[in-house]
């Protein structure tokens, strides 16, 4: 049984050196240069498909931007150390092409639910009657935010919600590394031990139950983990399916 903990990492492989750099070169770059020249969200975030600020790039420049300093501190720290392994396993031009795979494979499970519950929304809206009591039902179900003083805005402001960070590309890893390395132990908040193996599939299933919930106000997209998650232990099963003497 190996024992893994992020301070015996000492090597920092060249893809995940640069994912690190990038990533904090825009997240710099969102909280100095932000709505000065140009909107970053409108452009590099990911919208949906029923949005005109959907931009075929953003597939894949959502996951570079974040939303606070604990956002792409978490989201680094889970790459450095996940991701890490899976690179000086692979090789550099694997891992990144895995890396983004499962980046974009989350972001489409995302935009797929987003697709659907928009639909449910537009639907609504076009057969809304206009007595009060159908209105405000609406609003009570797709709550405006607290700018939007219309229901066109409502549905503006909805379509154009913005997604960004490296979660999902992160999940991907986090499930290869699983299935790779099963019994490894992994340190939950440093001091807790749990197997890789039972740390994925707990963590999964957390992921799984707050997507069916959907609480109010939760803005986390818990689909697009389960879809990166889904897409890197699809790809690692693949890679892997006539070499089963890598486990660990």
């Amino acid at each position: 049984m190996n024992d893994f903990r992020p301070n015996r990492f000492q090597i920092l492989p060249v893809v995940i050196k640069n994912l690190l750099i990038i990533n904090g070169i825009v997240f710099l770059a969102q909280n100095t240069i932000g709505e000065r020249f140009f909107s970053m969200e409108d452009l590099f975030a990911l919208h949906t498909f029923q949005s005109d600020l959907f931009r075929p790039w953003q597939l894949v420049t959502h996951l570079f931007m974040h939303g606070n300093l604990g956002h792409i501190f978490s989201n680094m720290l889970a790459l450095w150390m996940f991701g890490s392994v899976l690179e000086n396993h692979w090789g550099p031009k694997r891992f990144l092409s895995f890396y983004f795979a499962c980046g974009i494979g989350a972001a489409l499970a995302h935009m797929s639910v987003l697709f659907i519950e928009n639909q449910q929304m537009l639907n609504a809206f076009h057969h809304l009657s206009n007595s009060d009591a159908d209105v405000q039902a609406f609003v009570n179900k797709y709550p405006p935010m607290a700018t939007v003083n219309t229901l066109q805005g409502l549905i503006d402001s909805r379509l154009n919600e913005a997604t960004i960070g490296a979660s999902g590309a992160v999940f991907g890893c986090l499930a290869a590394f699983g299935y790779l390395f099963p019994n490894t132990l992994i340190y939950f908040y440093f001091l807790i031990p749990i197997k890789a193996k039972w740390f994925v599939l707990l963590y999964a299933a957390f992921e799984l139950y707050s997507a069916v919930r959907d609480t109010a106000g939760d803005n986390v997209a818990h689909v697009a983990h389960l879809g990166g998650a889904l897409v890197g232990l699809v790809m690692v099963y693949m890679w892997n399916k006539r070499n089963r003497n890598t486990f660990y």
